[in-house]
Protein backbone atom coordinates (compact mmCIF):
# COMPACT_ATOMS: atom_id res chain seq x y z
CA UNK A 1 0.00 0.00 0.00
CA UNK A 2 2.90 2.27 -0.75
CA UNK A 3 1.86 6.09 -1.96
CA UNK A 4 1.94 6.55 -5.67
CA UNK A 5 5.32 8.30 -7.80
CA UNK A 6 6.52 11.61 -6.72
CA UNK A 7 6.65 13.19 -10.30
CA UNK A 8 3.95 15.72 -10.13
CA UNK A 9 2.33 16.69 -13.69
CA UNK A 10 2.93 20.07 -14.56
CA UNK A 11 -0.69 20.26 -15.61
CA UNK A 12 -3.92 19.52 -14.40
CA UNK A 13 -4.65 15.67 -15.41
CA UNK A 14 -7.07 14.47 -17.71
CA UNK A 15 -9.11 13.25 -14.94
CA UNK A 16 -8.20 16.01 -12.39
CA UNK A 17 -12.01 16.82 -12.66
CA UNK A 18 -12.67 14.00 -10.48
CA UNK A 19 -10.93 15.71 -7.65
CA UNK A 20 -12.79 19.32 -7.76
CA UNK A 21 -16.36 16.89 -7.84
CA UNK A 22 -15.04 14.96 -4.49
CA UNK A 23 -15.17 18.55 -2.86
CA UNK A 24 -18.00 19.82 -4.24
CA UNK A 25 -20.65 16.60 -4.02
CA UNK A 26 -20.72 17.57 0.03
CA UNK A 27 -20.52 21.42 -0.11
CA UNK A 28 -23.64 20.68 -2.21
CA UNK A 29 -25.17 18.41 0.22
CA UNK A 30 -24.49 20.54 3.18
CA UNK A 31 -26.18 23.82 1.00
CA UNK A 32 -28.99 21.58 0.06
CA UNK A 33 -29.39 19.97 3.35
CA UNK A 34 -30.34 23.62 5.19
CA UNK A 35 -32.17 24.77 2.61
CA UNK A 36 -34.28 22.03 2.28
CA UNK A 37 -34.65 21.47 6.34
CA UNK A 38 -34.04 18.44 8.68
CA UNK A 39 -36.87 15.84 7.55
CA UNK A 40 -35.00 15.69 4.23
CA UNK A 41 -31.63 16.20 5.34
CA UNK A 42 -31.24 12.87 6.30
CA UNK A 43 -32.42 11.93 2.32
CA UNK A 44 -29.80 14.48 0.96
CA UNK A 45 -27.23 12.44 3.10
CA UNK A 46 -28.55 9.46 1.41
CA UNK A 47 -27.91 10.65 -1.92
CA UNK A 48 -25.00 12.06 -1.82
CA UNK A 49 -22.69 9.49 0.31
CA UNK A 50 -23.28 6.54 -1.86
CA UNK A 51 -22.43 9.00 -5.34
CA UNK A 52 -19.06 9.75 -2.89
CA UNK A 53 -18.05 6.65 -2.52
CA UNK A 54 -18.68 5.61 -5.95
CA UNK A 55 -16.59 8.93 -6.59
CA UNK A 56 -13.37 8.10 -4.49
CA UNK A 57 -13.64 4.84 -6.04
CA UNK A 58 -13.53 6.20 -9.53
CA UNK A 59 -10.50 8.45 -8.24
CA UNK A 60 -8.66 5.52 -6.99
CA UNK A 61 -8.68 2.87 -10.02
CA UNK A 62 -7.74 6.65 -12.62
CA UNK A 63 -5.13 6.64 -9.98
CA UNK A 64 -3.84 3.08 -10.12
CA UNK A 65 -4.73 2.70 -14.01
CA UNK A 66 -2.25 6.17 -15.03
CA UNK A 67 0.30 5.18 -12.22
CA UNK A 68 0.56 8.96 -10.83
CA UNK A 69 -0.88 11.72 -9.06
CA UNK A 70 -4.32 13.20 -10.16
CA UNK A 71 -4.03 16.70 -10.59
CA UNK A 72 -6.22 19.55 -11.00
CA UNK A 73 -4.99 23.34 -11.21
CA UNK A 74 -7.86 25.85 -9.83
CA UNK A 75 -8.50 28.65 -12.61
CA UNK A 76 -5.85 27.17 -14.59
CA UNK A 77 -3.15 28.95 -12.45
CA UNK A 78 -0.45 26.89 -11.83
CA UNK A 79 1.04 27.24 -8.00
CA UNK A 80 2.50 29.45 -6.40
CA UNK A 81 -0.20 31.34 -8.44
CA UNK A 82 -2.62 28.95 -8.15
CA UNK A 83 -3.59 26.21 -5.79
CA UNK A 84 -3.51 23.13 -6.69
CA UNK A 85 -5.60 19.59 -5.65
CA UNK A 86 -3.46 16.47 -6.17
CA UNK A 87 -4.52 13.00 -5.19
CA UNK A 88 -1.49 10.21 -4.70
CA UNK A 89 -1.98 7.15 -2.70
CA UNK A 90 -1.96 8.12 0.80
CA UNK A 91 -5.10 10.32 -0.37
CA UNK A 92 -6.62 7.86 -2.39
CA UNK A 93 -7.32 5.57 0.96
CA UNK A 94 -8.28 8.06 2.93
CA UNK A 95 -10.98 8.98 0.47
CA UNK A 96 -12.29 5.75 0.39
CA UNK A 97 -11.87 5.06 4.03
CA UNK A 98 -13.55 8.10 4.90
CA UNK A 99 -16.87 7.59 2.55
CA UNK A 100 -17.47 4.22 3.38
CA UNK A 101 -17.23 5.03 7.41
CA UNK A 102 -19.11 8.34 6.74
CA UNK A 103 -21.69 6.13 4.94
CA UNK A 104 -22.13 3.22 7.65
CA UNK A 105 -22.19 6.11 10.28
CA UNK A 106 -25.25 7.36 8.49
CA UNK A 107 -26.82 3.67 7.73
CA UNK A 108 -26.06 3.55 11.94
CA UNK A 109 -27.65 6.54 12.63
CA UNK A 110 -31.07 7.38 10.44
CA UNK A 111 -33.42 6.46 13.34
CA UNK A 112 -31.58 8.07 16.22
CA UNK A 113 -31.55 11.37 14.16
CA UNK A 114 -34.79 11.57 12.30
CA UNK A 115 -37.66 14.21 12.51
CA UNK A 116 -40.28 13.25 14.80
CA UNK A 117 -43.54 12.28 13.13
CA UNK A 118 -45.72 15.09 13.29
CA UNK A 119 -43.15 17.80 13.81
CA UNK A 120 -41.98 20.37 11.00
CA UNK A 121 -38.17 20.55 11.87
CA UNK A 122 -36.20 19.01 15.06
CA UNK A 123 -32.61 20.75 15.67
CA UNK A 124 -30.71 17.46 16.53
CA UNK A 125 -31.34 15.97 12.68
CA UNK A 126 -30.63 18.67 10.96
CA UNK A 127 -27.58 19.78 12.68
CA UNK A 128 -26.18 15.92 12.82
CA UNK A 129 -26.93 14.97 9.05
CA UNK A 130 -25.64 18.68 7.86
CA UNK A 131 -22.36 18.26 10.07
CA UNK A 132 -22.12 14.89 9.14
CA UNK A 133 -21.76 16.15 5.30
CA UNK A 134 -19.46 19.33 6.95
CA UNK A 135 -16.89 16.38 7.89
CA UNK A 136 -16.87 14.48 5.05
CA UNK A 137 -16.51 17.21 2.72
CA UNK A 138 -13.60 18.99 5.16
CA UNK A 139 -12.27 15.26 5.31
CA UNK A 140 -12.26 15.55 1.93
CA UNK A 141 -10.50 19.18 1.40
CA UNK A 142 -7.40 17.65 3.55
CA UNK A 143 -6.79 14.53 1.88
CA UNK A 144 -6.90 16.83 -1.55
CA UNK A 145 -5.12 20.09 -0.83
CA UNK A 146 -1.81 21.20 -2.34
CA UNK A 147 -1.13 23.63 -0.11
CA UNK A 148 -0.30 24.64 3.42
CA UNK A 149 -3.19 27.64 3.85
CA UNK A 150 -5.79 25.14 1.87
CA UNK A 151 -4.90 22.74 4.69
CA UNK A 152 -5.45 24.82 7.37
CA UNK A 153 -8.83 26.07 6.29
CA UNK A 154 -9.55 22.84 5.76
CA UNK A 155 -8.81 21.43 8.80
CA UNK A 156 -10.71 24.56 10.80
CA UNK A 157 -13.53 23.52 8.67
CA UNK A 158 -13.28 19.71 10.34
CA UNK A 159 -13.08 21.69 13.72
CA UNK A 160 -16.21 23.27 13.72
CA UNK A 161 -17.94 20.59 12.30
CA UNK A 162 -16.76 18.24 14.51
CA UNK A 163 -17.12 20.25 18.08
CA UNK A 164 -20.81 20.85 17.67
CA UNK A 165 -21.21 16.91 17.16
CA UNK A 166 -19.97 16.51 20.77
CA UNK A 167 -22.80 18.46 21.96
CA UNK A 168 -25.80 17.83 20.02
CA UNK A 169 -28.15 16.97 23.23
CA UNK A 170 -27.39 20.71 24.77
CA UNK A 171 -26.82 19.99 28.51
CA UNK A 172 -24.28 21.66 29.96
CA UNK A 173 -21.79 18.96 30.45
CA UNK A 174 -21.49 18.13 26.51
CA UNK A 175 -20.95 21.55 26.35
CA UNK A 176 -18.73 22.39 28.18
CA UNK A 177 -16.25 19.18 26.78
CA UNK A 178 -17.61 20.91 23.23
CA UNK A 179 -15.75 24.11 24.15
CA UNK A 180 -12.96 22.33 25.79
CA UNK A 181 -12.25 20.72 22.44
CA UNK A 182 -12.98 23.75 20.43
CA UNK A 183 -10.07 25.97 22.60
CA UNK A 184 -7.53 23.78 22.39
CA UNK A 185 -8.00 22.71 18.76
CA UNK A 186 -8.02 26.75 17.80
CA UNK A 187 -4.53 26.64 20.27
CA UNK A 188 -3.51 23.45 17.96
CA UNK A 189 -4.58 25.79 14.27
CA UNK A 190 -2.46 28.88 15.95
CA UNK A 191 0.72 26.79 16.81
CA UNK A 192 0.18 25.41 13.09
CA UNK A 193 -0.46 29.23 11.14
CA UNK A 194 2.70 30.45 12.69
CA UNK A 195 4.10 27.89 11.24
CA UNK A 196 2.76 28.17 8.03
CA UNK A 197 3.59 32.16 7.66
CA UNK A 198 7.63 30.94 8.66
CA UNK A 199 7.33 29.02 5.82
CA UNK A 200 6.05 31.62 3.70
CA UNK A 201 8.17 34.73 4.99
CA UNK A 202 11.32 32.22 4.17
CA UNK A 203 10.21 30.36 0.83
CA UNK A 204 7.61 32.30 -0.98
CA UNK A 205 5.39 29.89 -0.94
CA UNK A 206 3.11 27.41 0.63
CA UNK A 207 2.38 24.68 -1.99
CA UNK A 208 3.34 21.32 -1.06
CA UNK A 209 5.15 20.22 -4.01
CA UNK A 210 7.71 23.82 -4.58
CA UNK A 211 8.29 23.29 -0.36
CA UNK A 212 9.42 20.30 -0.99
CA UNK A 213 12.59 22.01 -3.28
CA UNK A 214 13.16 24.91 -1.62
CA UNK A 215 12.60 24.34 2.52
CA UNK A 216 16.29 23.44 3.27
CA UNK A 217 17.65 22.69 7.46
CA UNK A 218 18.12 26.35 8.67
CA UNK A 219 16.28 28.18 11.63
CA UNK A 220 13.09 28.83 10.00
CA UNK A 221 12.45 25.39 9.17
CA UNK A 222 12.87 23.88 12.25
CA UNK A 223 10.40 26.60 13.98
CA UNK A 224 7.89 26.03 11.64
CA UNK A 225 8.15 22.50 12.04
CA UNK A 226 8.67 22.24 15.33
CA UNK A 227 5.22 24.68 15.68
CA UNK A 228 3.13 22.98 13.03
CA UNK A 229 3.60 19.52 14.32
CA UNK A 230 2.72 20.07 17.64
CA UNK A 231 -0.18 22.43 17.29
CA UNK A 232 -1.19 19.20 14.92
CA UNK A 233 -0.42 16.76 17.73
CA UNK A 234 -2.73 18.58 20.06
CA UNK A 235 -5.64 18.28 17.19
CA UNK A 236 -5.08 14.83 17.24
CA UNK A 237 -4.94 14.41 20.92
CA UNK A 238 -1.30 12.63 21.40
CA UNK A 239 -0.72 11.49 25.05
CA UNK A 240 -0.17 14.10 26.81
CA UNK A 241 -1.97 16.55 24.61
CA UNK A 242 -5.79 14.65 24.93
CA UNK A 243 -6.92 16.88 27.38
CA UNK A 244 -10.49 17.17 25.14
CA UNK A 245 -10.94 13.64 23.62
CA UNK A 246 -12.36 11.95 27.04
CA UNK A 247 -15.03 14.31 28.56
CA UNK A 248 -15.81 14.80 24.29
CA UNK A 249 -16.74 11.08 24.09
CA UNK A 250 -18.54 10.84 27.40
CA UNK A 251 -21.76 12.67 26.03
CA UNK A 252 -21.35 12.66 22.76
CA UNK A 253 -24.00 10.41 20.93
CA UNK A 254 -22.30 7.07 19.27
CA UNK A 255 -22.54 8.36 16.03
CA UNK A 256 -20.66 11.11 16.95
CA UNK A 257 -18.45 8.95 19.23
CA UNK A 258 -17.72 7.15 15.95
CA UNK A 259 -17.05 10.01 13.62
CA UNK A 260 -14.90 11.69 16.01
CA UNK A 261 -12.41 8.59 16.88
CA UNK A 262 -11.91 6.96 13.42
CA UNK A 263 -12.11 10.32 11.41
CA UNK A 264 -12.15 13.62 12.85
CA UNK A 265 -8.53 12.88 14.43
CA UNK A 266 -7.47 11.33 11.49
CA UNK A 267 -7.07 14.54 9.56
CA UNK A 268 -4.32 16.03 11.24
CA UNK A 269 -2.39 12.99 11.65
CA UNK A 270 -2.51 12.85 8.02
CA UNK A 271 -0.99 16.42 8.04
CA UNK A 272 1.78 15.29 10.16
CA UNK A 273 2.48 12.77 7.87
CA UNK A 274 2.29 15.43 4.93
CA UNK A 275 4.61 17.69 6.70
CA UNK A 276 7.36 15.16 7.46
CA UNK A 277 7.23 12.90 4.48
CA UNK A 278 6.81 15.41 1.74
CA UNK A 279 7.06 19.29 2.59
CA UNK A 280 9.97 18.69 4.96
CA UNK A 281 11.50 14.87 4.52
CA UNK A 282 15.04 16.80 4.36
CA UNK A 283 14.32 19.19 8.02
CA UNK A 284 13.20 16.39 10.49
CA UNK A 285 15.44 13.87 12.27
CA UNK A 286 15.25 10.93 13.59
CA UNK A 287 15.88 12.16 17.33
CA UNK A 288 12.45 14.04 17.03
CA UNK A 289 10.96 11.15 15.38
CA UNK A 290 12.13 9.19 18.48
CA UNK A 291 10.32 11.85 20.51
CA UNK A 292 7.03 11.23 18.22
CA UNK A 293 7.56 7.72 19.09
CA UNK A 294 8.02 7.51 23.02
CA UNK A 295 4.75 9.67 23.02
CA UNK A 296 2.68 6.91 20.97
CA UNK A 297 4.31 4.24 23.43
CA UNK A 298 3.36 6.21 26.39
CA UNK A 299 -0.23 6.67 24.96
CA UNK A 300 -0.57 2.92 24.25
CA UNK A 301 0.40 2.46 27.82
CA UNK A 302 -1.60 5.19 29.68
CA UNK A 303 -4.45 4.86 27.99
CA UNK A 304 -5.44 1.35 28.04
CA UNK A 305 -4.44 1.36 31.75
CA UNK A 306 -6.92 4.29 32.49
CA UNK A 307 -9.44 1.77 29.63
CA UNK A 308 -9.06 -0.54 32.35
CA UNK A 309 -9.93 1.24 35.38
CA UNK A 310 -13.54 3.00 33.36
CA UNK A 311 -16.70 1.97 34.99
CA UNK A 312 -18.52 2.67 31.81
CA UNK A 313 -18.18 0.92 28.69
CA UNK A 314 -18.14 4.25 26.43
CA UNK A 315 -15.61 5.64 28.43
CA UNK A 316 -13.41 2.49 27.94
CA UNK A 317 -13.57 2.64 24.29
CA UNK A 318 -12.81 6.51 24.74
CA UNK A 319 -9.72 5.84 26.26
CA UNK A 320 -8.83 3.03 23.81
CA UNK A 321 -8.97 5.18 21.52
CA UNK A 322 -6.42 7.63 22.87
CA UNK A 323 -4.00 4.57 23.18
CA UNK A 324 -4.77 3.39 19.64
CA UNK A 325 -3.73 6.78 18.10
CA UNK A 326 -0.46 5.77 20.12
CA UNK A 327 0.10 3.41 17.49
CA UNK A 328 0.23 5.83 14.41
CA UNK A 329 3.40 7.60 15.46
CA UNK A 330 5.22 4.63 15.59
CA UNK A 331 6.11 4.72 12.16
CA UNK A 332 7.15 8.07 12.46
CA UNK A 333 10.90 6.88 14.32
CA UNK A 334 11.03 3.29 12.08
CA UNK A 335 10.66 5.25 8.61
CA UNK A 336 14.36 6.35 9.45
CA UNK A 337 16.84 3.74 7.55
CA UNK A 338 19.87 2.41 9.75
CA UNK A 339 22.05 5.48 8.53
CA UNK A 340 19.30 7.93 10.34
CA UNK A 341 18.56 8.69 6.80
CA UNK A 342 14.59 9.41 6.17
CA UNK A 343 11.59 9.21 6.47
CA UNK A 344 11.36 7.11 3.54
CA UNK A 345 8.36 5.99 1.49
CA UNK A 346 8.26 2.62 2.62
CA UNK A 347 6.99 -0.92 4.59
CA UNK A 348 6.98 1.88 7.85
CA UNK A 349 4.71 4.21 5.86
CA UNK A 350 2.62 1.75 4.65
CA UNK A 351 1.94 -0.13 7.74
CA UNK A 352 1.12 3.38 9.55
CA UNK A 353 -1.46 3.71 6.49
CA UNK A 354 -2.62 0.24 6.90
CA UNK A 355 -3.02 0.92 10.57
CA UNK A 356 -5.53 3.77 10.56
CA UNK A 357 -7.77 2.34 7.94
CA UNK A 358 -7.69 -0.53 10.73
CA UNK A 359 -8.57 1.57 13.32
CA UNK A 360 -10.53 3.64 11.75
CA UNK A 361 -12.97 0.79 10.29
CA UNK A 362 -12.79 -1.01 13.78
CA UNK A 363 -13.23 1.69 16.26
CA UNK A 364 -15.86 3.18 14.59
CA UNK A 365 -17.54 0.04 14.82
CA UNK A 366 -16.85 -0.35 18.61
CA UNK A 367 -18.57 2.72 19.54
CA UNK A 368 -21.16 2.06 17.50
CA UNK A 369 -21.78 -1.20 19.82
CA UNK A 370 -21.36 0.38 22.72
CA UNK A 371 -23.91 3.03 21.68
CA UNK A 372 -26.46 0.27 20.71
CA UNK A 373 -25.87 -1.80 24.23
CA UNK A 374 -26.22 2.12 25.99
CA UNK A 375 -29.56 2.43 23.73
CA UNK A 376 -30.73 -0.89 24.42
CA UNK A 377 -30.29 -0.70 28.47
CA UNK A 378 -30.65 2.87 29.43
CA UNK A 379 -26.69 2.92 30.54
CA UNK A 380 -23.23 1.07 29.65
CA UNK A 381 -22.13 0.42 33.36
CA UNK A 382 -19.85 -2.37 32.39
CA UNK A 383 -20.23 -4.67 35.56
CA UNK A 384 -24.19 -4.40 34.88
CA UNK A 385 -23.52 -5.91 31.28
CA UNK A 386 -24.57 -9.51 31.98
CA UNK A 387 -27.05 -11.45 30.10
CA UNK A 388 -25.98 -8.72 26.53
CA UNK A 389 -24.23 -11.20 24.47
CA UNK A 390 -27.13 -13.68 24.71
CA UNK A 391 -29.83 -10.26 24.15
CA UNK A 392 -27.64 -8.26 21.59
CA UNK A 393 -25.33 -11.45 20.12
CA UNK A 394 -24.91 -9.32 16.44
CA UNK A 395 -23.76 -6.14 18.73
CA UNK A 396 -21.77 -8.08 20.73
CA UNK A 397 -20.13 -10.07 18.05
CA UNK A 398 -19.39 -6.20 16.28
CA UNK A 399 -17.61 -5.35 19.22
CA UNK A 400 -15.63 -8.37 19.64
CA UNK A 401 -14.76 -8.37 16.15
CA UNK A 402 -13.85 -4.73 16.38
CA UNK A 403 -11.63 -6.07 19.53
CA UNK A 404 -9.99 -8.70 17.91
CA UNK A 405 -9.07 -6.15 15.09
CA UNK A 406 -7.54 -3.99 17.19
CA UNK A 407 -5.37 -6.62 18.79
CA UNK A 408 -4.15 -7.66 15.70
CA UNK A 409 -4.90 -11.21 14.87
CA UNK A 410 -4.83 -12.83 11.35
CA UNK A 411 -5.84 -11.60 9.19
CA UNK A 412 -6.77 -8.10 10.26
CA UNK A 413 -5.30 -4.86 9.04
CA UNK A 414 -3.76 -4.41 12.71
CA UNK A 415 -1.84 -7.62 12.28
CA UNK A 416 -0.42 -7.09 8.69
CA UNK A 417 0.33 -3.32 9.95
CA UNK A 418 2.35 -4.61 12.73
CA UNK A 419 3.93 -7.01 10.53
CA UNK A 420 5.54 -4.32 8.31
CA UNK A 421 6.46 -2.40 11.00
CA UNK A 422 8.03 -4.97 12.78
CA UNK A 423 10.15 -5.46 9.41
CA UNK A 424 10.88 -2.03 9.61
CA UNK A 425 12.01 -1.94 12.95
CA UNK A 426 14.26 -5.35 12.28
CA UNK A 427 16.22 -3.37 8.80
CA UNK A 428 16.86 -0.19 10.86
CA UNK A 429 18.18 -1.67 14.33
CA UNK A 430 15.43 -0.31 16.34
CA UNK A 431 14.90 -3.47 18.37
CA UNK A 432 13.13 -1.52 21.44
CA UNK A 433 10.33 -0.60 19.24
CA UNK A 434 9.36 -3.81 18.59
CA UNK A 435 8.89 -4.67 22.05
CA UNK A 436 5.95 -1.73 22.23
CA UNK A 437 4.51 -3.19 19.03
CA UNK A 438 4.48 -6.50 20.23
CA UNK A 439 3.35 -6.28 23.67
CA UNK A 440 0.69 -3.20 22.55
CA UNK A 441 -1.55 -6.23 21.91
CA UNK A 442 -2.05 -7.51 25.19
CA UNK A 443 -2.84 -4.07 26.88
CA UNK A 444 -5.75 -3.94 24.06
CA UNK A 445 -6.64 -7.35 25.15
CA UNK A 446 -7.12 -6.74 28.80
CA UNK A 447 -10.02 -3.97 27.91
CA UNK A 448 -11.27 -6.51 25.24
CA UNK A 449 -11.54 -9.10 27.45
CA UNK A 450 -12.79 -7.15 30.52
CA UNK A 451 -16.15 -6.20 28.47
CA UNK A 452 -16.35 -9.53 27.02
CA UNK A 453 -16.60 -11.46 30.19
CA UNK A 454 -19.10 -8.66 31.57
CA UNK A 455 -21.40 -9.57 28.37
CA UNK A 456 -20.88 -13.16 28.16
CA UNK A 457 -22.25 -13.99 32.27
CA UNK A 458 -25.09 -15.34 32.60
CA UNK A 459 -28.28 -13.58 34.47
CA UNK A 460 -30.63 -15.73 36.67
CA UNK A 461 -33.15 -12.82 35.65
CA UNK A 462 -34.80 -11.63 31.96
CA UNK A 463 -32.42 -8.88 31.22
CA UNK A 464 -34.58 -5.82 31.31
CA UNK A 465 -34.19 -3.45 27.73
CA UNK A 466 -35.88 -0.09 27.16
CA UNK A 467 -35.20 0.15 23.67
CA UNK A 468 -35.23 -2.52 21.05
CA UNK A 469 -32.23 -1.42 18.73
CA UNK A 470 -32.49 -1.56 14.81
CA UNK A 471 -30.98 -4.95 12.99
CA UNK A 472 -29.89 -2.75 10.39
CA UNK A 473 -27.69 -0.49 12.14
CA UNK A 474 -26.19 -3.20 14.49
CA UNK A 475 -25.20 -5.10 10.89
CA UNK A 476 -23.65 -1.34 10.32
CA UNK A 477 -21.60 -1.84 13.17
CA UNK A 478 -20.90 -5.69 12.00
CA UNK A 479 -19.77 -4.89 8.73
CA UNK A 480 -17.14 -2.28 9.86
CA UNK A 481 -15.68 -4.48 12.36
CA UNK A 482 -15.55 -7.65 9.80
CA UNK A 483 -14.00 -5.10 7.60
CA UNK A 484 -11.02 -4.20 10.03
CA UNK A 485 -10.65 -7.71 10.93
CA UNK A 486 -10.28 -8.72 7.13
CA UNK A 487 -8.31 -5.76 5.67
CA UNK A 488 -5.10 -7.53 5.24
CA UNK A 489 -6.97 -10.33 2.99
CA UNK A 490 -7.56 -6.75 0.71
CA UNK A 491 -4.46 -5.35 1.00
CA UNK A 492 -2.57 -8.24 -0.47
CA UNK A 493 -2.35 -6.86 -3.84
CA UNK A 494 0.69 -4.17 -3.03
CA UNK A 495 2.30 -6.22 -0.20
CA UNK A 496 4.06 -9.03 -0.21
CA UNK A 497 1.87 -12.12 0.41
CA UNK A 498 4.33 -14.16 2.78
CA UNK A 499 3.19 -11.41 5.28
CA UNK A 500 0.22 -12.74 6.13
CA UNK A 501 0.52 -16.42 7.99
CA UNK A 502 -2.72 -18.84 8.06
CA UNK A 503 -4.50 -18.18 11.15
CA UNK A 504 -4.31 -21.64 12.75
CA UNK A 505 -1.32 -22.16 12.39
CA UNK A 506 0.66 -23.03 15.18
CA UNK A 507 2.47 -19.65 16.12
CA UNK A 508 -0.32 -17.56 15.55
CA UNK A 509 -2.74 -19.65 17.36
CA UNK A 510 0.33 -19.28 20.50
CA UNK A 511 1.06 -15.78 19.92
CA UNK A 512 -3.44 -15.24 20.31
CA UNK A 513 -3.42 -17.04 23.15
CA UNK A 514 -0.51 -15.73 25.17
CA UNK A 515 -2.07 -12.09 24.48
CA UNK A 516 -5.22 -13.07 25.50
CA UNK A 517 -3.57 -14.57 28.94
CA UNK A 518 -2.29 -11.45 29.17
CA UNK A 519 -4.80 -9.30 29.22
CA UNK A 520 -6.40 -11.33 31.21
CA UNK A 521 -4.22 -11.08 34.26
CA UNK A 522 -3.94 -7.42 32.87
CA UNK A 523 -8.06 -6.96 33.46
CA UNK A 524 -7.75 -9.22 36.55
CA UNK A 525 -5.24 -7.16 38.43
CA UNK A 526 -6.07 -3.50 36.91
CA UNK A 527 -10.17 -3.16 36.62
CA UNK A 528 -12.62 -1.75 39.17
CA UNK A 529 -14.98 -5.04 38.60
CA UNK A 530 -13.95 -8.50 39.66
CA UNK A 531 -13.83 -10.88 36.25
CA UNK A 532 -15.18 -13.42 38.39
CA UNK A 533 -18.26 -11.69 39.55
CA UNK A 534 -20.74 -8.26 39.00
CA UNK A 535 -19.34 -6.65 42.76
CA UNK A 536 -16.94 -3.97 42.29
CA UNK A 537 -13.43 -4.16 43.77
CA UNK A 538 -12.66 -2.14 46.03
CA UNK A 539 -9.51 -0.39 46.34
CA UNK A 540 -6.61 -2.84 48.13
CA UNK A 541 -9.51 -5.69 48.20
CA UNK A 542 -10.04 -8.88 47.55
CA UNK A 543 -6.41 -9.88 46.98
CA UNK A 544 -3.26 -10.52 48.22
CA UNK A 545 0.00 -8.08 47.74
CA UNK A 546 0.01 -8.33 43.74
CA UNK A 547 -3.72 -7.04 43.46
CA UNK A 548 -3.12 -4.50 45.65
CA UNK A 549 0.08 -3.25 43.75
CA UNK A 550 -2.43 -3.26 40.82
CA UNK A 551 -4.71 -1.20 42.15
CA UNK A 552 -2.04 1.29 42.96
CA UNK A 553 -0.33 0.98 39.67
CA UNK A 554 -3.89 1.89 38.22
CA UNK A 555 -5.16 4.77 40.75
CA UNK A 556 -1.36 6.52 40.33
CA UNK A 557 -2.20 6.29 35.95
CA UNK A 558 -5.27 7.35 36.53
CA UNK A 559 -4.13 10.39 38.68
CA UNK A 560 -1.21 11.25 36.07
CA UNK A 561 -3.94 11.18 33.27
CA UNK A 562 -6.19 13.59 35.48
CA UNK A 563 -3.06 16.17 35.97
CA UNK A 564 -1.98 16.48 32.45
CA UNK A 565 -5.57 16.89 31.40
CA UNK A 566 -6.09 20.05 33.57
CA UNK A 567 -5.86 23.10 31.25
CA UNK A 568 -2.28 23.93 32.83
CA UNK A 569 -0.46 21.03 32.21
CA UNK A 570 -1.65 20.90 28.83
CA UNK A 571 -0.71 24.27 28.10
CA UNK A 572 3.01 23.86 29.47
CA UNK A 573 2.73 20.44 27.81
CA UNK A 574 2.20 21.99 24.43
CA UNK A 575 4.95 24.92 25.06
CA UNK A 576 7.35 22.30 26.14
CA UNK A 577 6.88 19.62 23.59
CA UNK A 578 7.55 22.84 20.98
CA UNK A 579 10.69 23.62 23.01
CA UNK A 580 11.65 19.92 22.54
CA UNK A 581 10.80 18.68 19.09
CA UNK A 582 12.76 21.92 17.78
CA UNK A 583 15.75 21.17 19.61
CA UNK A 584 15.48 17.68 18.50
CA UNK A 585 15.31 18.45 15.22
CA UNK A 586 18.16 21.54 15.64
CA UNK A 587 20.99 18.99 17.46
CA UNK A 588 19.62 15.75 15.82
CA UNK A 589 21.37 16.92 12.51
Amino acid sequence: MSALPNAIPALTTSSGFLLVLALMLPLVGVLLALVLGGRNARRVVFLTLPLGLALAVAIAVEAMQTGHQLVYLLGGWAPPLGVALRADGLSVVMLLTTAAIILAVAIYARDDFSTPAGASEARAPLLFWTLLLAVWGSLNVIFLAGDLFTLYVALELLTFAGVPLVSLDGRAETLQAALRYLLYALIGSVLYMLGAVLLYGAYGTLDIALLAQRVRPEPAAFAAAALMTVGLLAKTALFPLHLWLPPAHAGAPAAASAVLSALVVKGSWFLIVRLWFDVMPGVVTLPAAQLLGALGAAAIVVGSVVALRQERLKLLVAYSTMAQIGYLFLMFPLAFDTTGNGPLHGAALSGGLLQVVSHATAKAGMFMAAGLIYAALGHDRIADLAGVARAMPVTVLAFALAGLALMGVVPSGAYLAKKLMLDAADGSGQWWWMIVLQGGAVFTAGYVVLVLVSVLRRRSDPLPLVKRVSRLSEFAALVLAMSSLLLALAALGPVPGDLVSSPLAPKELGTLLAVFLGGALLALGLSRQSLLGTARVAAGANGGPLRRAAVAVGGAFELADLLVRRWQFASLGLLTLVVLVGGLLVIGR
